[in-house]
């Protein structure tokens, strides 16, 4: 059974209990995160999984509330590594290279000092030994890469293929991802207004986690509907794509509300006829 942890079912506007994207996924015996918003690497531990344990990531964009995360996911499933678990595979549009290369780097990285210190002192040298490492330590490696939509990569029973998302370009490559398991699809749109090439990708998917910022009659009055789905965008591709079930994610503030929420899924009912989902940060969905 595939299981998807929703780690962030918000947006870049914080509330009590929504902040940012970010999601984990088990695939027999496979770790996987999808995007590293605000705290992903905390809420990843409060869902029960251990960051030494993730062994691919995959960034949809990235807009801080996908990725702000990153740095302290790198450097914390380092740090409590003991030198022998695999190499995190990381693959992402545009800038992935660039962003975790200025993040771990030893001569420009960000966060080199901190990789640096504790390879180097006496003290950490220890904690690492009593851990259950061995000297010398050796510094972070991640293999990031950047990926066009297409084939993206091929486990032993699961795949990864992207297709391009409509949400801020030319300023920022953005895209949807479809898992392909024994046990079904699943389908995670990142940021995006409705647009064939995620439908084309979605077709005939178990289940799809799509954005939903807020109402769409909300959307199209404030002028917020360009880039990214409201409520009917969302039940529009669900419907056209014919998903076995939606669940809503990267919720904004306004749709937060129990009672907006619930007027808002009588509207995606009158459109999508599979069943619906309004995400909570640590859910956990199944297929």
């Amino acid at each position: 059974m595939a299981t998807i942890h929703i780690l962030g079912a918000g947006t870049p506007t914080p509330t009590p209990d929504r902040f940012g994207s970010s999601f984990a996924l088990e695939i027999d015996g496979d770790q996987i995160m999808i995007d590293c918003g605000p705290a992903a690497t905390h809420k990843l531990v409060k869902a029960g999984l251990w960051p030494t344990e993730i062994d691919y990531l995959f960034f949809t964009h990235h807009h801080f509330d996908h990725d702000i995360d990153y740095p302290c996911f790198l450097l914390c499933r380092w740090d409590q590594s003991i030198g022998n678990e695999n190499i995190l595979k990381v693959f992402g549009p545009n800038l992935t290279e660039k962003i975790t290369t200025g993040i771990l780097d030893e001569s420009i990285g960000l966060f080199a000092h901190d990789w640096i210190a504790r390879v180097s002192h006496p003290l950490s040298q220890r904690i690492h030994v009593n851990r259950g490492g061995t000297l010398p330590r050796k510094p972070p490696q991640v293999e990031a890469i950047d990926i066009e939509p297409g084939p993206v990569f091929k486990a032993t029973n699961w795949s990864v293929n992207s297709a391009s998302a409509k949400h801020v370009q030319p300023y920022l490559d953005s895209l949807a991802y479809r898992f392909d398991t024994v046990d079904g699809s699943i389908v995670f749109t990142g940021d995006t207004e409705p647009c064939s090439s995620v439908i084309e990708l979605a077709k005939d998917a178990d289940l799809m986690l799509c954005m939903c910022w807020d109402k769409q009659s909300n959307m199209s009055d404030n002028g917020e509907n360009e880039g990214q789905c409201g409520t009917t965008g969302a039940a529009e591709m669900a419907q056209a794509a014919n998903v076995k079930k939606l669940a809503l994610v990267h919720i904004g503030p306004n749709l937060s509300d129990p009672a907006v929420m619930n007027s808002a899924k009588s509207d995606i009912s009158d459109i999508f006829s599979g069943e619906i989902i309004f995400a909570n940060e640590l859910d956990k969905l199944y297929l």
